[in-house]
């Protein structure tokens, strides 16, 4: 996208210093299906049985493609997530990091694992509070021997996403991490220019979603 290029160089980054992650989730398999033939190769999903349904077939013609789960997992899911996906954004609790060391362990793979920081501690939103992260990732270090890639937010909608993007940037630099996967379709431009690694976005790059027959 040239927007999330400009933004980039308009912060003094290189534009490949932002990775753009395509949010499948819900889309058709013609719209998928177009936007692979453009050379786009990262994929987010929310839901890892939709996921499976979708990208299974697909692995095996595309060995460039990243899968990057962003929605919340539940445990008894885990060992099907690690299997599929190449990056776990949604790591938010002591037990959903002893289930995934365990599933590593048994299907001998390691997915690059994010963190979710609920920025805006929004009672109706996964993630660790901004208080609990550091603590949170060393614990995930120490306990269960995963390694943290970065760190994950979804700003509230009603508050300036700057302060929020602002803030996991402290995060990340506190707990010695690089890698921030922040900014959706409304304000990817802004997290590129504050430091974003990756921006997942979805209707911004395949347009709205079809409604449901």
């Amino acid at each position: 996208m040239s927007r999330l290029a400009d933004a980039a160089k308009q912060a003094g980054r290189s534009p490949d210093s932002v990775q753009l992650v395509a949010i499948s989730k819900k889309q058709p398999d013609e719209r998928i299906d177009a936007m692979l033939a453009t050379g786009q190769r990262v994929f987010g999903e929310n839901r890892v049985q939709e996921a499976q349904g979708r990208w299974a077939e697909r692995r095996n013609q595309y060995s460039d493609l990243e899968l990057r789960l962003v929605g919340p997992l539940q445990t008894n899911k885990a060992e099907d997530a690690v299997a599929l996906f190449d990056v776990i954004e949604t790591l938010d609790r002591d037990k959903l990091a002893a289930h995934l060391a365990k599933a590593m362990d048994k299907l001998g793979r390691r997915p690059r694992l994010y963190v979710q920081v609920n920025t805006g501690e929004e009672a109706q939103k996964a993630g660790v509070t901004p208080a609990e992260t550091l603590s949170f990732v060393d614990r995930c270090r120490r306990e269960f021997g995963l390694q943290i890639e970065g760190l994950m937010c979804i700003p509230p909608v009603e508050e300036p996403a700057a302060l929020h993007f602002a803030l996991l940037a402290r995060l990340a630099d506190e707990a010695g991490l690089n890698k921030l996967s922040m900014g959706m379709s409304a304000d990817y431009e802004l997290a590129a220019r504050l430091g974003a690694t990756s921006v997942r976005v979805g209707s911004a790059l395949f347009g709205a979603r079809p409604n449901p027959a």
